[in-house]
């Protein structure tokens, strides 16, 4: 596992983080690593754009839209 070190972090903001880990129940470190991973497990716009043009149908014309709407209707 990689170990990580920020430096010249503003005194208001590590208190605040202290804080905030205190108020989780936390060490400041698990509260850290929490707030990391989840910061790098949500994808980006640009990843979620990517995503989109993968479902994304380049040619729709009236009956492929009517078509959905019946078949909605009839699920319901």
């Amino acid at each position: 596992m990689t170990a990580f070190t920020i430096r010249e972090v503003p005194d208001d903001i590590a208190s605040r983080l202290k804080i905030r880990a205190a108020e989780a129940g936390q060490s400041l470190q698990t509260y850290l690593l929490a707030l990391v991973t989840r910061e790098a497990t949500r994808p980006t716009l640009a990843e979620i754009a990517q995503r989109a043009e993968q479902y994304a149908v380049s040619e729709v014309d009236n009956d492929d839209v009517l078509a959905l709407i019946d078949e909605g209707r009839a699920a319901r």
